[in-house]
């Protein structure tokens, strides 16, 4: 159980840089578990776990088996959100990484259809499942861990860096993938396409020891330290943060639709559609998210200056502004083409309505409630705008036979995406830290 007494100021206070490197090394990881199966279901999974569908069909029953894990984001939002809310931040990001690398490792070890017929499915579905559940506790506690130890000016730059830690394991399970389809069909698709999953286990035991090492926030030892700490958090979301909670789960149409075309959507459209190769779509997306782990937190400096609203009103206008530029660029179907397509898409427009929006989320929230509240905002925003966008642009690009049905369909996501952001709530100001909290 966590105690309060008279401490030193450096135990504190630490480091909010530290925390937020910390933060952005752990969601990394827990990224590149959740990304990794992203990549494998459009490089590799129709065959191994889907070989009686045609093509379109398996496309569909990849993308639905990717879905269901935003059905169970939610859900671990909702149950690491309240003992995040209870018992500690620093505990769920412990047990929200552990709980990934145990999922990421068994797809792994996973048997495939003709090994073992339709239960190759079925149990790739329950350990998506899992993966979901846990990366559902893995946003908020990072976010808020960050936010909550960060000064109060510089709030929205301190909250990106676990919103870097997206584009972070978008580049290492793209570079895992790159590396393995450099191998013979075969060897892929018989033992090769599993190393990036089984390398997790390593991933896990680093992402432990940063786990372990980061002070709990000071805001949640104040709450304690004030008697504050709410029973039911979500009891507490529902009844007074509903506007927030929709404001919050809006707020994330335009980074979740331009983010899953790039990330997911086009790893498919590029080969089958326009006859790209797959390395040179998967090299477009390393390159892209290299840099956007850059300009997060670089944009986000200018969010904080100008105030988070307005600068992701004006990213949402950029994000319209810029669908059709995208796909015009990549449907040149040439090198040049598919690498500046993934260079406006990511590191510009995603960049432009991502990296400020997780502490403009959490901060639409009361801290004695604010793990469960960024939780469920993020990730059932997840499940209605992120887990249909590339269900959608598959079904828009077969009835309409043009990536432009797509683009609309982008433009539409931005400018809800924006009206919802121009009625959100004001955010609630921090509460002031009991001088005798001890860290955990």
């Amino acid at each position: 159980m966590t105690t309060t007494h008279s401490v030193p100021a450096a135990r504190q206070a630490p480091s909010p840089a530290k925390v937020a490197v910390a933060s952005f090394i752990g969601t990394t990881i827990e990224w590149y578990d959740y990304l990794v199966f992203g990549a494998a279901t459009v490089l590799v999974f129709n065959p191994l776990f889907f070989p009686t569908l045609d093509p379109v069909a398996g496309a569909l029953a990849g993308f639905a088996t990717l879905a269901v894990a935003f059905l169970a984001r939610p859900l671990g939002g909702l149950v690491f959100g309240h003992f995040g809310d209870r018992v500690g931040r620093k505990r769920m990001l412990v047990l929200s990484v552990v709980l990934m690398g145990l999922g990421t490792v068994a797809v792994g070890l996973l048997p495939t259809y003709a090994t073992i017929g339709i239960w190759a499915p079925v149990l790739l579905v329950v350990l998506r499942f899992v993966q979901g559940f846990a990366v559902g506790g893995e946003w908020g506690g990072a976010v808020v861990m960050s936010l909550e130890h960060a000064p109060p000016h510089r709030r929205a730059f301190y909250a990106s860096f676990p919103q870097a830690g997206v584009p972070a394991g978008t580049f290492l399970s793209s570079g895992a993938f790159f590396l393995v389809t450099l191998m013979p069909e075969e060897q892929l698709l018989s033992w090769g396409w599993r190393v990036p999953f089984l390398c997790s286990a390593l991933l896990v035991v680093v992402g432990l020891y940063i786990r372990l090492r980061v002070s709990e926030s000071p805001e949640f030892l104040a709450l304690q330290e004030r008697g504050d700490v709410v029973k039911a958090p979500a009891v507490e979301v529902l009844r007074s943060s509903k506007r927030a909670l929709v404001v919050g789960m809006l707020c994330m149409l335009a980074p979740n639709t331009i983010f899953y075309l790039a990330s997911t959507f086009f790893l498919s459209y590029g080969p089958v559609h326009l006859g790209l190769s797959r390395g040179l779509v998967l090299a477009a997306l390393l390159v892209a998210a290299a840099l956007q782990v850059v300009t997060l937190p670089l944009l986000a400096v200018l969010a904080d200056r100008i105030g988070t609203r307005n600068f992701l009103m004006i990213g949402c206008v950029a994000v319209a502004l810029g669908a059709f530029p995208v796909f015009a660029l990549f449907d040149t179907g040439t090198t040049a083409g598919v690498v500046a397509a993934y260079l406006l898409a990511l590191p510009v427009l995603h960049a432009l309505v991502y990296g400020a929006v997780a502490g403009f989320t959490a901060e639409l929230f009361p801290p004695r409630a604010r793990y469960t509240g960024s939780s469920l905002a993020y990730h059932l925003g997840g499940a209605l705008t992120a887990a249909p966008v590339p269900i959608v642009a598959t079904l828009l690009l077969a009835e309409f036979g043009s990536s432009a049905a797509i683009a609309v369909y982008v433009v539409l996501a931005a400018l809800v995406c924006g009206a919802a952001i121009s009625l959100a709530p004001r955010a609630p100001q921090p509460a002031p830290v009991a001088s005798d909290a001890v860290t955990a």
